[in-house]
């Protein structure tokens, strides 16, 4: 029997994937004979309706002996998600053309069960051009580079931690508390500094973790966003560096940490340390109505329950107008030379505040980035007791891509490619085509496992810190580390969006979560190896059109082998990888016979024979 339905293929839904408002979507069902279907319907609800529409498809013939073809057009109107199945009238009573699990393979039933989606997002929504075909780097700012500078510091309730390739500090303090208080003294000039190796990386934009005034070396705790922190320098420092990094083709972009400030900031100054004001301190404060008290002043919402990071209320309107007004903290530091911003947590902020974020952005540059820290499906996710908002064209550009990293490192660690690609075609047929061409696509952050330690090491399996500050690959499992980074880099570099270094991965960086994900770069100690396998790929991503905006073709998936193709008008990309332990002959799509083979596997009689644990790519121009 033919598949009834596949909404990833173009034969069953044309366009493929999330539509513009008022787009019209072809849809074409093949229904079993065997049903003898009287009628056959499109059921649609939009996600905030309580009831679905039923659209009559046309009868158009039959398909072979087993299926019957049946034919409609919707359009939708609205901007949000859409849910549909198919309902046929047979001689059996109703039957529904439903998804079928867990590759979106369909199936009938007698039961309306799952749904697809439909994305629809505003008419008109573009996102910024620059970050296309780019590669992004994350830098944690107090780990990158120290310049060798001294500043002039007024506080000194902190570490400084002299060895550079030493651990963090990680063990709790006399009080039992983990305070984050060591510095390595990793500043902006540093970064400056090593433009240059960024440059050769092939980077296009920087992603600052916080600079703002704080007490800890993560810097998520806010003394005050107005100032940059003196341990990095001096807004003079910043400017410098945007500028530097843009005479090179390199953007900036500042995370903005808005759901929550530091206790001890000027804002709450629950220490003290900014004198008699503050929430905390000062009932008749202007930033009282910041917070949120359940009882003066010790009874706070805080964040995840962290009384070190007392929550704001988003929508009070001297916060709005402090972050997002014509003199507030978004506009100030992009007239600095900054590029765009990452939001922490961005379901955790509230639809009102993401809104003016937006107008006060692209007001000030409508080519400035902005991305979201969202872990899950970003087009479905839900937060605030609602659907959110975010990839519609009213709040976000884009996201940090969680969904394709898990399938990456999935597949490296044993998952069946078959999982794998079905995970990436979900975000492709999920998201709007503007934000999949600017994805933030990374395999490590700052929250998260080294990628080399997550596909080479022991799982934590929740094991504390005094175990992971012991961990170190064997020479053996390194090897096979760097292996797999490679094919995680790989696809990384190849899949729509752009790639996000996180520091030091490219150099082999090893660690499991922070503090020790959050180690000094080691330079001089670099894994040269895996710095030229990335050179390599940025340059890739340079000069091959196809990786940009290009379209995605699913080309086989199965077991330990995965390929796909990605190709515009003027190049086309065959990406093969394969994940087993022995060599594979693979016979590429037609065309490819004259390709140019990029990492030198052999590749004769239109036969590339890919070692074990390898990829390859063939480029063809168009």
């Amino acid at each position: 029997m033919p598949i009834p339905f596949d909404s990833q293929r173009e034969f069953y839904r044309t366009p493929f994937g999330a539509v513009e408002q008022d787009t019209t979507v072809h849809f074409r069902v093949l229904a079993p004979r065997s049903l003898r279907a009287k009628n056959v319907e499109l059921c649609v609800k939009y996600d905030y309706d309580y009831n679905w529409e039923y659209h009559k498809m046309l009868w158009c013939g039959t398909f072979d002996e087993e299926a019957e073809i049946w034919e409609c057009d919707f359009t939708p109107h609205r901007i949000g998600l859409y849910w549909y199945v198919f309902r046929l009238h047979t001689e059996y009573g109703f039957r529904y053309i439903i998804p079928g699990d867990p590759y979106k393979i369909s199936e009938v039933s007698e039961h309306p069960g799952r749904s697809w989606q439909i994305t629809c997002y505003k008419k008109g929504f573009t996102t910024p051009q620059w970050p296309v075909g780019g590669v992004m780097y994350q830098i944690f700012p107090d780990r990158f580079y120290f310049s060798g500078e001294e500043k002039e510091l007024e506080r000194t309730d902190f570490q400084r931690n002299e060895d550079w390739y030493s651990l963090p500090v990680w063990q709790p303090n006399e009080n039992g508390e983990i305070t984050n208080t060591d510095f390595f003294m990793g500043d902006l000039k540093g970064i400056s500094q090593k433009l240059d190796y960024l440059q050769k990386l092939g980077v296009s934009c920087i992603y600052l973790n916080p600079i703002g005034e704080a007490y800890s070396n993560h810097r998520y705790d806010t003394g005050d966003y107005s100032k940059v922190d003196p341990i990095l320098g001096d807004e003079n420092d910043f400017r410098e560096l945007c500028k530097l990094a843009r005479e090179r083709g390199i953007h900036v972009i500042n995370d903005g940490v808005f759901s929550h400030t530091g206790a001890d900031s000027i804002y709450f100054n629950r220490s003290g340390r900014y004198g008699d004001g503050g929430a905390y301190r000062d009932r008749n404060s202007p930033y009282y109505s910041w917070y949120k008290f359940n009882e003066w002043p010790d009874n706070y919402h805080s964040w995840w329950g962290f009384y070190t990071l007392p929550e704001v209320n988003e929508t009070d309107p001297a916060f709005n107008e402090y972050i997002n007004g014509e003199n507030g903290i978004i506009r100030k530091y992009m007239r600095l030379g900054n590029s765009g911003w990452r939001l922490d947590v961005a379901d955790e902020l509230p639809d009102e505040f993401m809104e003016n974020l937006r107008r006060s952005v692209k007001d000030e540059n409508p080519e400035a980035l902005i991305v979201g820290e969202v872990w899950e499906d970003a087009s479905n996710k839900e937060s605030y007791g609602a659907r959110r908002k975010f990839l519609l064209g009213e709040q976000l550009d884009t996201v940090m891509n969680y969904v394709f990293r898990g399938a990456i490192l999935d597949f490296c660690r044993g998952q069946d490619a078959r999982y794998t690609m079905a995970a990436i075609m979900s975000v492709i047929e999920n998201y709007p085509r503007p934000v999949l061409r600017v994805l933030m696509n990374s395999l490590s952050t700052h929250d998260t496992e080294r990628a080399l330690t997550i596909v080479a090491g022991e799982p934590l399996n929740d094991r504390d810190r005094s175990w992971q500050a012991q961990q170190k690959l064997s020479p053996e499992r390194r090897e096979l580390g760097i292996k797999l980074m490679k094919v995680a880099s790989a696809m990384q570099y190849t899949l729509p969006g752009f790639p996000c270094v996180y520091y030091g991965d490219e150099a082999g960086m090893e660690g499991y979560r922070d503090p020790f994900n959050r180690c000094c770069y080691p330079w001089g100690k670099e894994d040269e190896e895996l710095i030229e396998w990335h050179k390599k790929l940025g340059a890739l991503r340079a000069e091959c059109s196809a990786l940009w905006d290009g379209e995605f073709l699913s080309a086989y998936a199965n077991d330990r082998r995965l390929a796909y193709i990605r190709h515009d008008d003027k190049t086309a990309v065959y990406c093969a990888f394969n994940l087993y332990d022995r060599d594979e002959e693979i016979t590429p799509p037609p065309g490819y016979s004259e390709a140019r083979v990029v990492f030198g596997s052999k590749f004769e009689d239109n036969k590339l024979t890919l070692k074990a644990m390898s990829c390859e790519f063939l480029v063809i121009d168009l």
